[in-house]
C-alpha cells in the first residue's frame, strides 16, 4: 500500500469504519478519502448466507452496470470466419479461431473476456486448465457462448459483468472507478446488489445478505446498511 502522509493518516483516523452507510454516503466517502495517483477501482464485497458447496445454493449471474465499469475491457472473440466481421465491428479487440487457440495453448491470456460460438467450444474445452483459473472460460450462463457474438461483445463493452459466490460465500466485483460521480457509483452498486438479491436460492435459510462492504483499491472498507437498499 502507498505510504500515507501525516495529514492523510490523520484524515483516515477520523473515519468511523464501524458505522453503516447508505450507498450514496459510502460512495462519497470513498472518493474523498482516495489518496492514490491512479484511478482506483471501486470494489464491493457481498457476504451471503449460503453454502457454495451445495449446487442448489450456488449464486451466479450477470448484470449490466448502468454506468459501465470505467475499465477498458479487452475482448477476444473465438468464432468462425463468417462471424469475424460482425465481431470486429462490434468492438472486439481480438478476433479469430485457430491462431488464438494456439496462442492460448502457449500461455497467452492477455484479455479480460472471451466470447465464442457453441460450435467452437469443442476447441476451447481442452484449454480449461488455462482459462478456468483465470475466469476466462466462456459459459452460456454468462452470455459468452452465443451465436450473436456482436451483441455479446457490445454488452461486455457497455459494462456487463458476471459474478459468482466464492467458496467463502462472498461475491467480489469491481463496479466503478473513483473518478465516477458518487451517484453513478451508487447506481452501479445498487444494480449489482439487487441482481444478487433476486438470485436468492430457495434452499438458503436465515439471513441471505449478511454484510456488504465497499472500498477503493487502496482504501478503507465502508460498511453498507442493507436496510437502506
Amino acid at each position: 500500500m502507498t505510504k500515507l502522509t501525516k495529514k492523510q493518516t490523520e484524515k483516515r483516523n477520523k473515519l468511523d469504519l464501524d458505522k453503516f452507510y447508505n450507498l450514496s454516503e459510502a460512495s462519497s466517502l470513498i472518493k474523498k478519502n482516495s489518496n492514490s495517483k491512479f484511478d482506483e477501482s471501486i470494489d464491493i464485497a457481498i457476504r451471503l448466507g449460503v453454502d457454495p458447496r451445495k449446487a442448489n445454493q450456488m449464486v451466479r449471474g450477470v448484470v449490466t452496470l448502468p454506468n459501465g465499469t470505467g475499465k477498458k475491457i479487452k475482448v477476444l472473440t473465438i468464432c468462425t470466419p463468417d462471424k469475424e466481421k460482425e465481431a470486429t465491428e462490434a468492438g472486439s479487440d481480438f478476433v479469430g479461431l485457430d491462431e488464438y487457440i494456439q496462442k492460448i495453448k502457449s500461455g497467452w491470456t492477455e484479455v479480460d473476456v472471451i466470447i465464442t460460438m457453441p460450435s467452437c467450444m469443442g476447441k476451447l474445452g481442452p484449454l480449461g486448465k488455462i482459462l478456468g483459473p483465470r475466469g476466462l472460460m466462456p459459459n452460456p450462463k454468462t452470455g459468452t457462448v452465443t451465436m450473436d457474438v456482436a451483441k455479446a461483445v457490445k454488452d461486455v463493452k457497455a459494462g456487463k459483468i458476471d459474478f459468482k459466490v466464492d467458496k467463502y460465500g462472498i461475491i467480489h466485483a469491481a463496479i466503478a472507478k473513483v473518478s465516477f460521480d458518487h451517484e453513478k457509483i451508487a447506481e452501479n452498486a445498487s444494480e449489482l446488489i439487487q441482481s444478487v438479491i433476486k438470485l436468492k436460492p430457495s434452499s438458503a435459510k436465515g439471513t441471505y445478505v449478511k454484510s456488504i462492504t465497499m472500498s477503493s483499491t487502496m482504501g478503507n472498507g465502508f460498511k453498507i446498511d442493507s436496510k437502506s437498499l
